[in-house]
């Protein structure tokens, strides 16, 4: 038995004694007194009985009507119809304005010049029975912050783009040096298959959409089923957001009208090259002029050519111009004051803005949210008010990096610091089950609200179908350690939502939350994203958007009235035990690798562990406790709930990671090369994956600290916790 497994086995038997404690608290709600329980499960059930299916329907209706991508007057259209839900629902709401740098499209120019001509469509037409698909203002085909270019140069077919398949193309003997690369989409997100193009000396990348991913191979095309038709496209920001999101001139402030700002050419998440999303019709000639080696077997879609890698004969021009300037953004924020604790916030927030009219990303989540602001707000006309303030956000720009999130976080910084207890985030939603992701001493406050909440559909708990799908979704051997552990370990965070600078910038603990797994993707980020496809193919009763904002409001109410904030460390101590368990795995694994110590970081995980097991029993006093008597000793109750809500600060470096600096949780990032896809410890990962020695052995330091920093915390947390419930 090696350190590391005797480690996870220890802290298996201390989570699984941590899953009942004392006083009957499973059985209850954690956070609250018994006493408390009938008052609070009374309230969640007067909120959940107000989300109603056809508000949502409405609200989708209404906020895709009209194309509303960021920084153009339908953006600011559906913002302010927001803001005029929100204020009927009894809240006091704003539009707080900003910036950030938008560039427009006003050339797009794509054809094949060689070995003949053939200009391509750039166009999706419209379809029968939509009338979505022929509105005015449609958003052009195109790749935020691609670079301006005008490009001649043969053509190679890099598969999806990622750093491996260059790899084959190098056994290949295929090189990209001065060529045009085509991608396609899926393997890892947008914005790194342009970067590892430049990187490997490519002057232009094309990323077009294979039938064989989202299309005829998965089912009936648009409007005769949900997948992509052939001239479908994907819109979509190749923003390099791995560095850092939001406003590419203000990287780590709030962009504002006059303030400063970088030169465009100091921008470090703008493209080098020019890039364009094209649809399979149009990639298909480019196709059947390709000659050179056949393809791998694995990079085959299903276009009806012989796929080949090139390069040339066939010869591409793209040409590209963009307007590059700042245009505004428009997020909408309402608020609820909290009565006891005003100065600890609960924020959930949404986008608002969409590439097109965006019925499914992002009004499916958008109208959820607006529905859990309805119902609170039911709640306070009736005359609750809560503990702690609420604050919901729809975020403007999220589309093109994250940009409103980003800018009002870096503006809101310092309140967020001393302020913020949890961010939570939904973004589009569909049917199937629930999925989660976020902080892990969030894991079992949001178990518990899964438990308390039914399927639509199956009538059970969300908790057992979203338990059984996780298992489902690990590796064979990995199965049946999580099948008898009775938690649901809930996903790590990467990027690509409005969590990414709440949690990984600011270390706020955070939640992303939605429905998935049997909606079809088939027009994600295209024009056939609409109302009427959404109705038919998706969450066509909106029982699940029903459900998600039934999820969410009891999430808020739970977190806004607990007595005790219900987080719980010794999950983070189990996650971080896993995390330090690959690390060494792939550390082992690695060839000619040099010793890498991490003995430090074993024992700090054991610590962790001892010190959340330490603050569990103390825990257990809460559930006897004289509810009353507790609320007496605000002063107490408030060192505690401070002491708990600002932990995940703890696990934060203002050094940020390697190359990014932004980037600063220790223990969650989106990776250098996959983009959206989450690397956990990243420093140290990361610094073995690519043989950067000296920033693994950094990042073992670094975490190690920070974890020790977290048992400090924690230690005090439960000191002051004793005095409370005493």
């Amino acid at each position: 038995m090696t350190r590391l497994t005797s480690l996870l086995g220890s802290l298996l038997l201390l989570v699984l004694a941590a899953t009942v404690p004392a006083g009957g608290q499973a059985a209850g709600i954690r956070g609250f007194p018994d006493q408390a329980l009938a008052e609070q499960r009374a309230l969640e059930d007067r909120f959940r009985a107000v989300p109603s299916a056809e508000k949502l329907r409405e609200y989708m209706k209404a906020m895709s009507a009209e194309p509303h991508v960021a920084g153009r007057p339908g953006s600011r259209k559906v913002a302010e119809y927001a803001l005029e839900q929100f204020k009927s629902f009894g809240l006091s709401a704003q539009i707080e304005e900003q910036e950030a740098y938008m560039p427009w499209p006003t050339e797009r120019r794509l054809e094949i010049v060689a070995p003949s001509g053939h200009a391509m469509t750039i166009q999706e037409p419209p379809v029968a029975g939509d009338p979505d698909t022929v509105d005015d203002d449609q958003t052009p085909i195109f790749n935020a912050y691609s670079a301006d270019g005008d490009v001649t140069a043969e053509v190679v077919y890099v598969n999806y783009g990622v750093p491996a398949d260059y790899e084959q193309l190098e056994k290949l003997g295929v090189s990209v040096k001065g060529k045009i690369v085509i991608a396609r989409y899926g393997g890892s997100w947008r914005g790194i298959k342009p970067k590892v193009a430049w990187e490997h000396g490519a002057v232009g990348c094309l990323i077009y959409s294979d039938p064989k991913d989202d299309g005829f191979f998965q089912g009936d095309v648009y409007p005769n089923g949900p997948y992509r038709p052939e001239f479908g496209a994907q819109r979509g920001s190749v923003m390099d957001m791995p560095v850092h999101t939001g406003d590419p001139l203000t990287p780590g402030y709030g962009a504002e009208p006059g303030g400063k700002k970088m030169a465009h050419g100091d921008a470090k998440t703008i493209l080098k090259i020019p890039v364009m999303p094209i649809s399979w019709g149009d990639a298909l000639p480019i196709f059947k002029a390709m000659h050179g080696p056949v393809a791998p077997e694995a990079w085959r879609g299903s276009l009806p050519v012989t796929y080949k890698v090139g390069p040339g004969p066939a010869t591409l021009r793209l040409k590209l111009t963009f307007d590059w300037r700042s245009r505004p953004l428009h997020n909408v924020i309402a608020r609820i004051d909290g009565m006891a604790f005003p100065d600890e916030w609960i924020v959930f927030g949404n986008h608002h803005d969409a590439w097109v009219n965006g019925a499914d990303d992002p009004i499916s989540g958008a109208a959820a949210l607006l529905e859990t602001a309805r119902g609170l707000g039911e709640l306070v006309k009736s005359g609750w008010k809560p503990k702690r303030t609420i604050v919901f956000a729809l975020w403007d720009g999220e589309e093109w990096g994250l940009l409103g999130s980003t800018e009002w976080a870096e503006r809101h910084r310092d309140e967020l610091n001393g302020k913020g207890v949890v961010y939570i985030n939904t973004d589009s939603s569909g049917k199937g089950w629930l999925n989660a992701g976020g902080s892990h001493s969030l894991q079992q406050f949001i178990a518990e609200v899964a438990r308390d909440i039914n399927d639509p559909r199956t009538g059970k708990p969300l908790l057992d179908e979203a338990r059984r799908r996780t298992i489902m979704a690990l590796p064979e051997a990995e199965r049946a350690e999580a099948e008898n552990d009775p938690g649901w370990r809930i996903a790590p965070l990467g990027s690509g939502s409005d969590f990414t600078p709440f949690l990984q910038h600011l270390t706020l603990a955070s939640l992303n939350l939605g429905f998935g797994g049997e909606s079809p993707g088939g027009v994600y980020h295209s024009v056939y994203d609409t109302f009427n496809w959404y109705t038919k193919y998706s969450d066509s009763d909106f029982s699940y958007g029903r459900t998600l904002s039934q999820l969410t409001g009891t999430a808020i109410l739970r977190m806004s009235e607990s007595t005790v904030l219900p987080f719980r460390f010794s999950d983070m101590s189990d996650t971080l035990a896993r995390y330090v368990a690959e690390i060494q795995k792939l550390h082992a694994g690695k060839s000619g690798a040099p010793p890498l110590d991490l003995g430090p970081l074993t024992d700090a995980v054991r610590l962790l562990a001892r010190t959340a097991q330490g603050y569990e029993r103390a825990f257990g006093a809460v559930p006897g406790a004289s509810a009353a008597g507790m609320l007496t000793r605000t002063e107490a109750l408030g060192v505690v709930n401070q002491l708990v809500y600002s932990s995940e600060r703890r696990l934060g470096n203002e050094k940020g990671l390697p190359r990014r600096e932004w980037f600063r949780h220790q223990v969650y990032a989106p990776g250098f090369y996959t983009g959206y896809g989450v690397k956990t410890l990243p420093q140290i990962r990361e610094g073995i994956e690519e043989g950067q020695w000296d920033d693994a052995r950094e990042g073992v330091a670094q975490v190690t600290a920070a974890i020790r920093g977290l048992s400090e915390q924690i230690e005090r947390a439960t000191a002051a916790l004793g005095r409370a419930t005493r």
